[in-house]
């Protein structure tokens, strides 16, 4: 089981540059990824994509790759042309005093028109830079695995806690739950009393068919079941090395919805209390999965 969140960087050198990259991610119920990349390995986006998603099926992950280069590999790109300088210097202080201006033209205003400062392209080819590119990606994406595969297992102890508590509690409704029927049969008995109607005789139609009644309309065994199963399942996602997060999501709603039903079957008073907890408990397991990849 692993977090959403984490965080892993990489970094490599090779023939005068260095690729550096770092990942970042935080919570998202789908996946999402933003990739920030220098001009230098603008094309290599689609590979560094397909090299993340390999790994990331969830989260919201930011991806920055920089580049820097070597002074020395590097030094030199930078040209002047002095002619073109010259020339426009000539015609700039022709210009100057034909307008009656003062001043001189300075070297700022020089270096600032085109094509007087020329600088050398690095290599148009992204290729070259790829496989570096690549290390300090893989690099970077083994660390936040790392951190995510650390965060999940504090995850995984919690939820099962609380699944835990969660279990003992339908325990408890599963033994209390057949004394339900019993007592509604006692009370009923007592109501006729009461009401001057005597001893009901404990074979009487009318009241196995109330008892009958109650019984199946307060039976709550199926939704208990489901829950075993449900609980089974999340055993398994504890034991998967696969992205779990969408199946706790889906386990954490189907459970909800057994206990709503529990709740408006039970028409008891211990079991309402339990019910109160297992909502409680499935609030706070439903917000940790939220977590989950």
């Amino acid at each position: 089981m692993k977090s959403m969140t984490g965080y892993g960087r990489g970094e490599c050198a090779s023939n005068g540059f260095k690729v550096t990259a770092e990942l970042s991610s935080v919570n998202r119920r789908q996946s999402e990824l933003v990739v920030y990349l220098p001009r230098e390995l603008e094309p290599l986006e689609p590979r560094v994509r397909d090299q993340i998603n390999q790994h990331i099926s969830r989260g919201r992950l930011t991806a920055r790759i920089s580049w820097h280069a070597a002074d020395d590999k590097f030094a030199g790109r930078v040209h002047l042309n002095t002619g073109l300088a010259q020339a426009y210097a000539r015609e700039l202080d022709r210009l100057a005093k034909k307008l009656k201006l003062s001043g001189a033209v300075s070297l700022d205003a020089l270096l600032r028109i085109p094509g007087v400062v020329k600088t050398d392209e690095l290599d148009s080819d992204a290729n070259v830079y790829w496989p570096a590119t690549e290390k300090s990606v893989q690099q970077a994406v083994r660390a936040l695995i790392k951190m995510r595969e650390r965060e999940g297992a504090h995850l995984a102890g919690d939820l099962a806690a609380r699944m835990n508590l969660v279990g003992k509690s339908l325990a408890r409704i599963r033994v209390h739950a057949p004394r339900v029927v019993q007592r509604f049969r006692e009370n009923l008995r007592a109501r006729i009393r009461e009401a001057g109607l005597g001893q009901a005789p404990v074979d009487d139609p009318r009241l196995l068919q109330e008892i009958a009644f109650f019984a199946d309309r307060s039976d709550i065994s199926e939704e208990l079941t489901r829950l075993a199963s449900h609980m089974e399942q999340f055993q398994d996602c504890l034991r998967s090395r696969e992205p779990v997060g969408r199946t706790l999501d889906f386990l954490t709603q189907e459970m909800n919805r057994e206990v709503n039903t529990v709740g408006s079957k039970a028409n008891d008073a211990l079991i309402s209390r339990e019910v109160v907890t297992l909502k409680a408990e499935l609030e706070k397991f439903r917000e940790q999965v939220q977590n989950v990849e």
